[in-house]
């Protein structure tokens, strides 16, 4: 129970002690109690209704006081510009307008002061909670859908209406065109700002890829890569998500890219184009005369699908794995079964993985999870008696060792196809390392599938280096990596043969950067010239001034390639960029190099992770979701 004393005006300076004052809301005046003090239960945070006897007036009050309290109590700061008139009315103190004050609920005068008042801030000496703006709000909102791939119709949805009410009860939660209508804007801000940003850079390299929705519509996705030449941080960007109504023709798909180049500003600075193996997309870089490179992810997956095919009892032993997972994942008895069984045995409650035909390593993922759970799988069986046969401990020995071939496989699809990082230059390196793994590995394996499977990989390896350490693109991204250089090689011919193309390179670039000759023209040493201003020598003097840029050019990039390749390669953790940051002024030309090569990455893994989320937009829900409001969506999430 809280205590307060009420003090007349002019009685306060006679009254003993330090009594507190409140003031009567009724009359607009102070009294004091015959008592001195004033008891009071009511659970409001300012008022009570008390009856007393007023020292200074021959007649006792009844209305309605408002007491400062001895123990201090958290309120609205609202209250700070309203007075309480009545029980059930209150009168704001900006403008004197009078509220219905029902239930003790503040609503109506915090609708009320932001209606009214809003640019004035809530005063408050307490604790208060900031009150966001419509507009940030608004921003929040459209954000919201963006990052989690919500339909524009979220905002009609009755619960998330109530929720917001309740958070924030003034807002007006904007309709859904209006929604769509700030989405478009903020996809044309942000495709401005991407725009400026890869006009920037020195040079971009793309990747693209084809893919089909759930209404079986097609989409061209093309993703771009670039260095950003003040901080030398790689940066990816989604420049496109088309719809692709058209038939799958090189010359189409040609047409599109073309047209996308020159709508962003980059068609002279397109590096190279990674997709995968396919026809059309190898066609359509020939026809772009860009630089192309296969996908390495796509790469792996054909040396490990083929190398495994060719092995009859890993074929088998596949078959048999499937359709024993097939069983747990169709049945509801036997899922059940299996999660009791793991539980009474300590193992792990995972799911057992299928296969994906077209993905080794979800084969590879199959083989290791049924490796996990084979005793829980053989028990399972064994209770449940459905007419399949598990697999024996001889074929369980042959998985584990195919499944230590074949971990290094996984493991380098999974570092090659990161975004964050620069992942071309490690093609090679990675190659060579796969090879001197798959040499150790057939050393340690004792089972014959696991050792064909070993050395099919070994062949398949050995000409998928062969063609990789011949593409520039590749051999210069690796020679401008100071983790790798020369020593990421297989071939030691073919790291030479790198080198020359790379102080080729170096010497252009000088070239490219170095004035005109024919700017300043040289005068002739020999007599004056003719008066009619003909100089029969210019041609000459022309092709001596080019013959010793050329030489000059070319000694130049021999040395600086000779002195960056002769410093110590730097620690494999260290990102190649900064080195290039801090270098730029030492090796200038090749530093413009590493920006141009350096952006390449290995895999056209960033198209299909946005494919990924492409499937989650286009669902059951929102099938009929328009193919520009879809890329203006899947652009922001992936960009933004």
């Amino acid at each position: 129970m809280g205590r307060a004393t009420l003090v007349h005006q002019h009685c306060a300076e006679s009254s003993r002690g330090k009594p507190r004052i409140g003031a009567c809301i009724a009359l607009r005046k102070n009294h004091v109690t015959d008592t001195g003090t004033v008891s009071f239960g009511c659970a409001a945070p300012k008022c009570v209704y008390q009856e007393t006897n007023c020292i200074n007036m021959s007649w006792v009050c009844r209305m309605e006081f408002c007491l400062i309290m001895d123990r201090p109590r958290k309120f609205s700061p609202v209250w700070n510009n309203f007075d309480l008139v009545t029980p059930n009315k209150v009168k704001c103190r900006l403008c004197s307008t009078e509220l219905s004050y029902i239930n003790k609920s503040t609503s109506s005068m915090l609708r009320h002061y932001r209606a009214r008042h809003g640019n004035e801030e809530l005063a408050d000496t307490r604790e208060s909670t900031p009150v966001p703006n419509k507009q940030a709000v608004d921003e929040a909102v459209v954000n919201m859908i963006i990052k989690d791939c919500q339909p524009l119709s979220f905002v009609e949805n009755e619960g998330f209406r109530e929720l917001l009410k309740l958070i924030v009860p003034s807002y007006a939660l904007p309709s859904r065109k209006t929604i769509k209508d700030l989405v478009s804007q903020r996809y044309e801000e942000e495709k401005e700002k991407t725009k400026k940003d890869l006009q920037s850079a020195v040079a971009v390299t793309l990747t693209a890829d084809m893919w089909t929705s759930m209404n079986m519509e097609a989409y061209l996705a093309v993703t771009g890569h670039y260095v950003d030449k003040e901080s030398h941080e790689l940066h990816s960007s989604v420049l496109a998500v088309q719809h692709f109504p058209q038939k799958h023709t090189a010359e189409n798909i040609a047409t599109v890219k073309r047209s996308l180049m020159e709508e962003w500003g980059i068609a002279g600075k397109v590096r190279c184009l990674v997709t995968d193996a396919a026809a059309n997309m190898t066609a359509c870089a020939r026809m772009l005369q860009i630089r192309h490179t296969i996908c390495i992810a796509h790469s792996l997956n054909l040396i490990v699908r083929k190398s495994c095919d060719q092995i009859p009892t890993m074929t088998e032993i596949r078959n048999k794995t499937r359709h024993i997972v097939t069983y747990f994942r169709s049945s509801v008895t036997a899922k059940e079964k299996l999660t009791q069984i793991q539980q009474q045995l300590g193992t792990p409650g995972h799911k057992l993985i299928n296969e994906v035909p077209t993905r080794w390593n979800s084969t590879y993922q199959m083989f290791e999870r049924m490796t996990e759970q084979k005793e829980a799988v053989w028990v399972s069986l064994a209770l449940l008696k459905p007419g399949i046969t598990p697999l024996t401990p001889e074929e369980c020995q042959i998985i584990e060792e195919m499944l230590r071939v074949l971990v290094p496989f996984d493991q380098a699809t999974r570092e090659l196809s990161e975004e964050k990082r620069v992942s071309g230059s490690k093609v090679i390196p990675m190659m060579r390392m796969l090879h001197i793994e798959l040499q150790r590995q057939a050393t340690t394996v004792t089972q014959t599938a696991a050792q064909q499977l070993a050395e099919n990989l070994r062949k398949r390896l050995t000409d998928a280096i062969c063609g990789i350490e011949s593409l520039s693109v590749m051999t210069l991204a690796t020679l401008l990596d100071p983790r790798f250089k020369k020593n990421g090689f297989v071939s030691q011919q073919k790291a030479s043969e790198a080198v020359k193309r790379l102080q080729s390179e170096c010497a252009e670039e000088m070239r490219s950067q170095e004035p005109d000759p024919r700017e300043g023209e040289p005068s002739s040493s020999h007599g004056s010239e003719p008066s009619s201003g003909h100089n029969l020598w210019k041609t000459f003097d022309m092709e001596v001034a080019e013959t010793q840029k050329t030489r000059n050019a070319t000694a130049d990039s021999i040395i600086e390639v000779q002195r960056y390749l002769a410093e110590t390669n730097t620690p494999r953790n260290q990102d190649p960029l900064q080195y290039w940051k801090w270098n730029q002024n030492i090796y200038p030309h090749l530093h413009q190099l590493a920006l141009k090569t350096l952006c390449t990455p290995s895999s056209s893994v960033p198209c299909e992770r946005v494919f990924s989320k492409a499937g989650e937009l286009v669902c059951k829900r929102r099938n009929r979701l328009g193919a520009k409001t879809l890329e203006k969506l899947l652009f922001l999430n992936k960009n933004s």
